[in-house]
């Protein structure tokens, strides 16, 4: 299995506003009106921004490649959805069934997760990972899993407020140049 790094904003949150309380906007409030819904090749420009703001890098090569492998619609092992909020693209989530790898029955697997800054807290991420749930047990899945950098708190805290826990695999690595 390849290694990924799950990011919802990346593990640095300095110099990010938080909403005054942490509280969650009010229900009149445009993140109420969320439409998550398949990614479309116009949408990339918006997805790369997110990703860009998140990263400080803009990886266009990257989400093309992404956009050819995720983003067809065909069949129902892959799955890249986006949140739109009065026509922009706020965030996007990425996963894909996998079969039997470690010995498991197939799985679910998120591979990367993001929402524009200004509109965390407001329930986009947690209507994305639905949606994305949904489309896995639509498949006949009953396990999500992912893998992401234990000092990302931020992704950590909110994989977690969706009740994940730590999975029964220990992920090994090893330095190729060596």
């Amino acid at each position: 299995m390849t290694r990924v790094t799950i990011r919802a904003g990346g593990g640095n949150t300095r110099g990010r506003r938080r909403q005054a309380g942490g509280t969650r906007p009010p229900a009149d409030t445009p993140e109420r009106r969320i439409a998550i819904r398949a990614v479309r090749r116009r949408d990339l420009d918006q997805v790369i921004e997110i990703d860009a703001g998140a990263t400080g890098v803009e990886r266009r090569v990257y989400w093309l490649s992404v956009f050819r492998r995720y983003g067809d619609g065909e069949g129902p092992e892959r799955h890249f959805l986006v949140a739109e909020i009065d026509g922009r693209v706020v965030g996007f989530i990425i996963g894909e069934l996998r079969d039997w790898e470690f010995g498991e029955p197939p799985c679910g697997w998120v591979f990367a997760i993001d929402v524009a800054p200004e509109f965390r807290l407001g329930g986009v991420a947690t209507r994305l990972l639905g949606a994305l749930r949904a489309g896995f047990r639509r498949s006949g899945v009953r396990k999500l899993r992912t893998i992401l950098a234990r000092d990302n708190t931020l992704i950590l805290s909110f994989f977690r407020s969706q009740g994940m826990m730590t999975g029964p695999f220990i992920p090994l690595e090893m330095d190729l140049d060596v």
